[in-house]
């Protein structure tokens, strides 16, 4: 069994709070020495076709989003990369004089960023919290990274499961990383997009209601079908439903069967009254389970009510 690593606990004030569990891991549980030079995984062409296979549809309705975050991020001299659940660059987006570069640190399509493989970084560090994370130079756990800065958010698709991260990184760092901020702005949105768009295409035939803004990364969204039975849910949408990780396939009656196809207007009632039903009527906890304030709440029951 491998010896832990140790860590200083005047090197683990110095970083940022977010970054700290993923350096005890680095240190205890992955027992990466920081000064590993070991290569890094990269997959073959026919093991990245396949990869990218596994992402589905999901890698189509992305392109356009790594297009837009490539035009935003470019000019600061970062490339915009999508990964798998298992931290595979399945995606790149780069201006071409970058490219060499790029490929030698691998941020290229293949290279395997997993945080048990590489330590803390921003893609395999996303993916094990299921947090935005940005990682900049030096508090990346690897000695060998420590040139690189990198921000990266999770995504999810339309049964509610993580299904990758989208990460901008650069060679070339601000050194005060002063955009470390913007750039999981941006990635936010991105995110957001690319879990509308699959969700839409996914219950196209449903009524889809917004459920509140949600969280960081996923929109709080219901799929209705006729009889006003919840199909699909978001990842936020089950945070807030309290429906647990394991449910795949949702299937509940909010209590509105048999009236018929319904509007926004009565979707959004349907909501409001089971939001309203599982809190027993409080107001103030059901506009938390909708993420909205009770001011909004209120004003939603007395239009409901006129």
């Amino acid at each position: 069994m491998t010896e832990p690593v140790l860590v200083s606990a005047d090197r683990l004030a110095m970083l940022p709070v977010g970054l700290r569990a993923s350096w005890i891991r680095c240190a205890s549980t992955y027992t990466i020495p920081p000064g590993s030079k070991g290569a890094m995984t990269s997959l073959c062409g026919a093991e990245l076709r396949q990869a990218c296979s596994r992402m589905g549809t999901l890698m189509k309705i992305a392109e356009p989003e790594l297009d837009r975050l490539h035009g935003i991020v470019s000019t600061l001299d970062y490339t915009v990369l999508l990964a798998d659940t298992d931290g595979i660059v399945l995606a790149r987006r780069g201006d071409m004089p970058q490219a060499p570069g790029h490929r030698r640190w691998h941020l290229w399509p293949g290279a395997c960023w997993a945080e048990k493989m590489v330590g803390t970084n921003g893609i395999g560090t996303c993916l094990a919290e299921g947090r935005p994370v940005s990682v900049h130079m030096d508090q990346h756990w690897r000695l060998a990274l420590r040139y690189l800065a990198c921000s990266a958010v999770p995504f999810y698709g339309p049964d509610g499961r993580m299904a990758g991260a989208l990460d901008v990184s650069s060679t070339r760092p601000d050194p005060e990383g002063r955009v470390a901020v913007m750039m999981e702005a941006v990635l936010v949105d991105a995110a957001r997009r690319i879990e509308r768009c699959s969700f839409l295409q996914a219950y196209r035939s449903q009524t889809i209601v917004l459920l509140g803004e949600g969280g960081d990364v996923s929109l709080p969204m219901v799929a209705l079908d006729e009889a006003r039975v919840v199909v699909g849910a978001t990842f936020a949408a089950r945070q807030m439903l309290k429906l647990g990780e394991g449910s795949r396939n949702i299937c509940f009656d909010l209590g509105t069967r048999g009236r018929g196809v319904p509007d926004f207007q009565e979707a959004e009632r349907t909501v409001v009254e089971g939001a309203l039903a599982m809190s027993g009527g409080k107001v103030a906890p059901a506009a938390r389970l909708l993420g909205v304030s009770r001011s909004t709440l209120h004003r939603k029951i007395r239009a409901m009510q006129a």
